[in-house]
């Protein structure tokens, strides 16, 4: 068997690479929505429901992107949806209106779910087992390369042309250069071909090239029902994952502002969390396929949601600033190493006939998980306190938690136990 080196180099052209120009093109763009939305006249309110549109185009793109994959594969997915994202980026760019502005964001939204599960959909199927976690956390660490370089390249731009549209035009430039990449690169799914041991056909035991072969669709929704016992068990411990994933990049920055700290030392602590949590996002697949799925669900989980629960404890006393720099750190490294997770555990329990319409349900519940949480923290807040809030989402991590410790054993049945070891 190939080593995992020269597997997961044998995926940087064809899937890593058209993941990091997408990311970095949106990571680019995201953080000046909301203020081209205020410059048009919108509110703050206004603003951040425009910036909120992205998250609810990628709730509603799963299902059918699930659908597309199924049907016409990975390849031709994401080249739709890259030209789709391109049309949606010119309409951003003249937008004249906030209200053409947040379609063109949900629209982006919307691709950007499709261009995420063909991606996921394809590691599924053609990643050896035992590379299978460093794989998809190297996709997902590809992702975060492009969303943490993107705002230092809008920065740049910003500075050297004055015009947040020069955002815009280099996050079209990146689409064209990722719709090209998958175009006319060399076909994913005729070069890497599913693996027999993926898939069976019939009576063949040969490995299967072009889309994922199934002898009866179940579709969408029949997939949805079929699955419900994973979806409805394992799936909300992912979605409690992704919700207190969310809540970090939401509490940090208001914890911050409540202590009184000013702008810069904010994006200072948020930024060395960042950095933290980036640099980690190997070492998560590592963990994963050397000793199993809850060696780092745990972990993480157990960080992320302790760290919130501390963290309440420490608002008003004298050491506060120090609490928040520190246990930011904490949450840092309870992030990078769940990296990976959501997208492992989805490739893990997703059915071998019919992988991109339950994908599409398993996205469609973590993307929930993680569009709830800000609005779960403004709740919270409003009604008692910021310190109440960040308990709470320490709680939704230590439930996570349990869930996880319960349900990966009874649903992924490659888990290993302790002192095993998947090396390969």
């Amino acid at each position: 068997m190939s080593s995992a080196s020269a597997v997961l180099k044998k995926f940087g052209p064809m899937v890593y690479l058209p993941t990091v120009m997408f990311s970095l093109g949106e990571g680019a763009v995201i953080p000046l929505i909301p203020v081209v939305a205020s410059r048009m006249g919108a509110d703050i309110a206004l603003a951040a429901l425009i910036s909120s549109a992205l998250v609810v185009g990628q709730l509603c793109g799963n299902l059918p992107a699930g659908w597309a994959v199924s049907r016409i594969g990975e390849r031709f997915t994401m080249v739709i949806a890259g030209i789709v994202a391109i049309a949606a980026g010119v309409a951003m760019v003249f937008a004249a209106s906030p209200g053409v502005l947040a379609a063109s964001v949900f629209v982006l939204g919307f691709c950007a779910a499709a261009f995420g599960l063909a991606r996921h959909a394809f590691m599924t199927t053609r990643v050896p087992l035992v590379f299978r976690a460093r794989a998809l956390s190297l996709l997902g660490g590809s992702f975060r390369l492009g969303v943490f370089i993107g705002p230092f390249v809008a920065a740049g731009l910003l500075q050297l042309f004055g015009s947040e549209s020069a955002a815009f035009w280099f996050f079209l430039a990146c689409l064209v250069v990722m719709v090209l990449l998958v175009l006319f690169g060399p076909d994913p799914e005729k070069t890497v071909p599913v693996p027999a041991a993926v898939w069976q056909a019939e009576d063949s035991g040969e490995a299967v090239s072009g889309s994922i072969p199934t002898i009866e669709r179940a579709g969408v929704l029949r997939t949805m029902w079929l699955q419900r016992a994973v979806l409805g068990r394992l799936g909300i411990a992912a979605a409690s994952l992704s919700a207190v994933r969310s809540a970090r990049q939401v509490l940090l920055p208001l914890w911050g502002i409540s202590l009184g700290l000013d702008a810069s030392t904010i994006a200072l602590v948020v930024g060395v969390s960042g950095a933290i949590d980036f640099a980690l996002f190997y070492a998560s697949g590592q963990v994963m396929d050397r000793f199993g799925r809850l060696w780092a669900a745990m972990p993480a989980m157990v960080l992320m949601g302790g760290g919130f629960l501390a963290l309440s404890f420490t608002h008003d006393g004298s050491a506060a600033v120090l609490w928040f720099g520190m246990l930011a750190a904490v949450l840092g490294v309870g992030n990078g190493l769940s990296s990976g997770i959501l997208l492992t555990l989805g490739a893990d329990v997703a059915p071998k006939s019919e992988p991109a319409a339950f994908l599409g349900s398993w996205r469609t519940l973590t993307d929930a998980g993680g569009a709830i949480a800000p609005l779960l923290i403004s709740g919270v807040v409003a009604a008692a306190s910021l310190p109440v809030a960040a308990a709470v989402m320490g709680v939704v991590g230590v439930a996570g938690a349990a869930g996880f410790l319960r349900w990966i054993p009874m649903f992924v049945p490659i888990e290993k136990k302790p002192g095993d070891d998947a090396r390969g």
